[in-house]
């Protein structure tokens, strides 16, 4: 197979409007910052100094509102265990004190950036991938760790950036062969919202499908439910033997259920953001049932790992949401370099991210397959049916798959900006 080799690049051009505030060579914050003698202001125990941990969310009016407050959620419920587990090198950790709304705006989110600034260690979460992009100029200036809440494969060559769980290419990649896997596939289509999450998932389907001597048939679709007919009548035409979504849950719930309903008996594989459980009560329900398969960085809430079981004991009585697995799980590689800076006595930002370069491999605690790292991308997704009686009733078909396009494709850069 043609390998895939050339030069890193930065994520598209959303970088241009970015706002910096430092220079090349300017290094606008103390080393230090973040890090006190003095206790947390909620300490468990006084006698330990506090690591100051930023996040940078979209609490209130974004389309990502409803899960940004679950991962910031279950983020504070990982720290506060770690807290009551003893801390890291004599400090406890905040999660509380710096977070802010970026109401998924990357102006916003660069204000949001500037405010904390010189006040925190690293950034326990940056949502969105246009909003960290915005920031990643100042994240290097100031050698400030982060971790996305996002899975743009831009993120793979950002050695600051602590990353978990499949991108957006990897999972176009492993949803083609999971499609492959004992079934005759001739063609493919991928059905996806511009820019680079849904560019992302698009490229990994025709990374596949060229790998494998497919009809490769790219389908851009503008954000909305109203505006599906394109994308549904391009389906109904061609029938290709597969549907990729890389979309939302609106999106997702017109395209299934018009494309079912006009005729189209293929196989839809949701990947990235197209799934949400509310779908299953909707009029899309049957369809979805009946022609749907949902991929996912990891397992769901009810999987019986030993990291999901400590999730849900310090969640306790709270709702179950998708949300609270990916802020748990985003938390493990932030801890992991912390412990290491820790050790060696250099709690610092240059510290810190000497250790995350360095990392290699992550325990999760059985919710990613060992090993896996920023810097050691992972390969592997999950697979369920659009069944269940909610977040909390998941089954899974297929855990921790990789497929080979994915394990013999090299990537040197983000895969969105050759489709």
């Amino acid at each position: 197979m043609k390998r895939h080799v050339i030069a890193i690049a930065l994520l598209g051009g959303l970088l241009a409007g970015s706002v910096a505030a430092c220079r090349d060579g300017e290094h606008p914050i103390s080393d230090a910052a973040g890090v006190t003698s003095e206790p947390c202001p909620k300490a468990v125990d006084r006698s330990k100094g506090c690591i100051y941990l930023g996040i940078i969310s979209d609490l209130t009016v974004g389309p990502r509102a409803a899960e940004a407050a679950a991962v910031t959620e279950a983020q504070q419920k990982f720290w506060d265990r770690v807290n009551r587990a003893g801390g890291i090198g004599g400090h406890e950790v905040d999660v509380v004190t710096y977070v802010r709304d970026n109401r998924s705006n990357p102006t916003t989110h660069v204000r949001a950036y500037q405010e904390i600034r010189g006040k925190v260690l690293a950034l326990a979460q940056t949502m969105g991938e246009y909003g960290t992009a915005a920031i990643l100029s100042d994240l290097r200036a100031d050698s400030t760790v982060a971790v996305p809440a996002s899975w743009t494969s831009a993120w793979a060559y950002e050695p600051g950036m602590l990353a978990s769980g499949a991108n957006y290419c990897v999972e176009g990649m492993n949803t083609v062969d999971f499609a492959r896997a004992g079934s005759t596939v001739r063609s493919v289509m991928s059905v996806h919202l511009p820019g680079d999450y849904g560019d992302d998932g698009a490229a990994g389907v025709k990374l596949a499908a060229d790998a494998n001597g497919m009809t490769f048939i790219n389908i851009k679709t503008d954000p909305g439910a109203d505006k599906q007919e394109g994308a549904v009548g391009a389906i109904v035409a061609r029938q290709p033997d597969v549907v990729v979504l890389t979309t939302t849950a609106a999106e997702t719930e017109v395209i299934v259920r018009q494309a079912v309903e006009r005729g189209y008996r293929g196989r839809i594989i949701g990947a990235g953001r197209s799934w949400d459980p509310a779908l299953l009560r909707g009029p899309a329900a049957a369809a979805l049932k009946a022609n749907y398969v949902r991929a996912a960085p990891w397992g769901p809430w009810n999987a019986n790992t030993a990291g999901h079981r400590e999730m849900r004991d310090a969640l306790g009585s709270l709702a179950p949401q998708d949300g609270h697995v990916s802020g748990w799980i985003w938390s493990y590689p932030l801890k992991a370099a912390l412990d290491t800076a820790a050790a060696g006595d250099n709690l610092t930002h240059k510290g810190l991210y000497a250790a995350a370069r360095a990392q290699t491999t992550v325990d999760y605690q059985g919710m990613l397959p060992a090993g896996t790292s920023n810097r050691t991308a992972n390969q592997t997704m999950v697979l369920s049916p659009a069944t269940g009686s909610g977040v909390a009733d998941v089954p899974v078909v297929r855990d921790f798959f990789a497929g080979p396009t994915v394990e013999r494709t090299r990537l040197d850069r983000p895969c969105f900006q050759d489709l």
